[in-house]
């Protein structure tokens, strides 16, 4: 009897409700008859098991049967099988096993490494469950007091910051230097630009001359982001001329962290699940690659947001729905996970369409969903967070705040095209969400769990639907596209969407390669 391919097998367990380690595919594939041994194999396993492990296949394959179990169809008979990888993706997913794969083989399985211990994933910033925001005026006094503390510590090595309210008794023509909060931005009658800066003692306006160099840089500034500047105060000592502006930025010296041994980690969003257009098809082509042996190193899958399509997230959005109820939403997402190999590592934080609170930063999953959610034990976060894989720092942000950057900015510093470059524009600023009051919600919290207090070495975001990375001072920065083909919404504000794209990251060296599965 011919070998089954890793993708299935995938299949059938999935169609049974299971998901698999990818050396437990690869042991059944390998064994003289696959149908049987699956069929044993499912028969054995307790009623409560979800994941079906190496243990469960070894201690079946260790048994002798007494006699194939009476009407074992094997999963070519109820499982047809898909299309390969697109010729855009290197490689076929309905590879055959090879036959040389020895069924006793330990911790390593057709080069992949199989040894759990060798993993590290720390989760930092998460506050799921710390929310003491109240709505009340107190609360966004304290968050913006937070805010101001910790980015205005970055700045205070490049600058002698004197409070404002000292610089307004300064005499005339002294220099001063401030660091606070742009709480406004206004051009004057000959084209210079008048920034007010606000700190914890109050608001003093600094005049940036259309001529210097620095004027270009009045183009990037948005609401409430913290810089500081150095200049010389007016004769009446009414205002401060500006000489040189500094953002909190991520020091150009930046040396990332990486793997000490050579393990990838897929980056992934907006899957949107629910949706008329969601792309199963590329997904499940995404899902059976994973199991096969050139996906051999990816041990993590990082999810940044939008895993559902939500309900009632914009205008007339049940017309393109094929699931209705959020939660049977929910379901089939957890289904359509389960054909993601069992081994690895899945992180996942929420993003706008997802049934959590809008304001940012978002709660993980409540309970309900994560026992929906249960295929995988993912490690559930909030948005953002810092998540560490073996020393590499990533920070996860859904990215809805991508949204107003490329509105305010012009197009040629950030742009639906290129969002890698909007990125950009947040780890200068080391806020991934600095405007208050616009389209982006925030919610007061006595912490600012937005501000970037430690420098990222991949920075991962979704939620345009647009593909682009790039590196900023050794920062690699990451937009992953998402998996749902072009709305008639995203037509009617000119989104065409890149769909169904998996960038995968080396850890130990930080490159990148993406692989296309549309």
């Amino acid at each position: 009897m011919p070998l089954e391919t890793p993708a299935r097998i995938v299949r059938a367990l999935v169609s049974r409700g299971y998901n698999a380690e990818r050396e437990a595919v690869t042991l059944i594939a390998g064994s003289e008859e696959p149908g049987v041994t699956l069929a044993r194999v499912v028969d054995s396993v307790p009623d409560d098991t979800l994941r079906i492990t190496t243990d469960h296949v070894r201690a079946v394959l260790a048994s002798a049967p007494a006699a194939d179990p009476p009407g074992t169809e094997s999963p070519t008979d109820s499982v047809t099988t898909d299309p390969s990888v697109s010729a855009a993706t290197p490689g076929d997913v309905d590879e055959h096993v090879s036959e040389s794969t020895p069924p006793e083989t330990e911790g390593v399985t057709n080069g992949r490494n199989t040894d759990r211990s060798l993993r590290s994933l720390e989760i930092a910033n998460d506050m799921t469950g710390q929310s003491t925001g109240t709505g009340e005026y107190d609360d966004f006094v304290k968050v913006f007091r937070d805010r101001y503390e910790k980015l205005s510590k970055m700045l205070r090595g490049r600058v002698n910051h004197r409070p404002a309210k000292a610089i307004s008794k300064m005499s005339g023509g002294e220099d001063a230097e401030l660091i606070g909060l742009v709480d406004d931005v206004r051009s004057t009658k000959s084209g210079h630009w008048i920034i007010d800066l606000e700190d914890t003692t109050g608001t003093f306006p600094c005049l940036v001359m259309k001529d210097k160099d620095i004027a270009s840089y009045v183009d990037e500034l948005l609401l409430d982001e913290c810089i500081a500047v150095q200049g010389t105060l007016s004769g009446d000592a009414g205002i401060l001329f500006v000489d040189s502006m500094h953002f909190p930025d991520v020091p150009r010296g930046h040396r990332p962290n990486t793997a000490d041994r050579h393990v990838q980690a897929a980056l992934i969003s907006d899957v949107h699940v629910g949706s008329q257009e969601f792309m199963e098809g590329a997904w499940n082509r995404f899902a059976e690659w994973l199991h096969t042996a050139e996906a051999e190193n990816i041990e993590y899958l990082l999810i940044a947001g939008d895993m559902v399509e939500g309900v009632g997230v914009y205008p007339n959005q049940d017309e393109e729905l094929d699931v209705i109820d959020i939660y049977d939403q929910y379901r089939a997402f957890s289904e359509h996970l389960k054909s993601v190999p069992g081994d690895l590592d899945i992180v996942m934080i929420p993003g706008n369409h997802d049934a959590v609170r809008l304001a940012e930063p978002q709660p993980g999953f409540d309970d309900n969903l994560r026992d929906i959610m249960s295929a995988h034990d993912a490690t559930i976060t909030s948005n953002p967070s810092m998540v560490t894989l073996e020393g590499v720092n990533i920070l996860m942000y859904h990215g809805v705040s991508l949204d107003e950057v490329i509105a305010e900015l012009p197009a040629e510093k950030a742009s639906y095209d290129e969002p890698h470059k909007a990125m950009y524009q947040l780890l200068k600023k080391r806020h991934v969400a600095p405007q208050f009051g616009g389209h982006t919600r925030l919610a007061p919290e006595k912490l600012d769990y937005l501000v970037m207090e430690d420098v990222p070495d991949i920075f991962h975001t979704g939620h345009v639907h647009k593909l682009g990375w790039g590196k900023y001072h050794n920062v690699l920065a990451v937009n992953s596209g998402c998996w749902q083909s072009q709305t008639d919404f995203q037509k009617s504000v000119n989104i065409d969407p890149d769909s169904g794209y998996a960038p995968i990251v080396d850890l130990d060296t930080l490159d990148m390669t993406v692989r296309k599965f549309s």
